[in-house]
């Protein structure tokens, strides 16, 4: 099992837009990537104001769903409710 996770790192002028980004962004990620379950963060404390957590059943269940035409809406939808730029990580779940 593969976890991708996609956090944005606090600013003092980092603009994010938590509803939009839970209403409108990581379902049109759900849409084009369908992955076997995705978690969202709203940052309390630490180093990120939001973060979302996809898992796909293998690694190439992820890179096929990155290949797919419809990844490029949802970078381009990024605009729309930050302007912080995303750092991703992806790890192999172990326990």
């Amino acid at each position: 099992m593969i976890r991708v996770s996609v956090s944005y790192p606090k600013s003092d002028t980092a603009k994010f837009d938590h509803d939009y980004y839970a209403n409108t962004h990581v379902p049109l990620a759900v849409a084009a990537w369908s992955p076997a379950s995705t978690e969202i963060d709203k940052g309390i404390n630490g180093p990120n104001l939001a973060a979302v957590h996809f898992t796909f059943d293998s690694n190439d269940t992820f890179q096929a769903a990155m290949a797919k035409p419809e990844t490029a809406a949802v970078m381009a939808d990024v605009a729309n409710y930050t302007d912080i730029t995303p750092v991703m990580q992806v790890s192999e779940i172990v326990g």
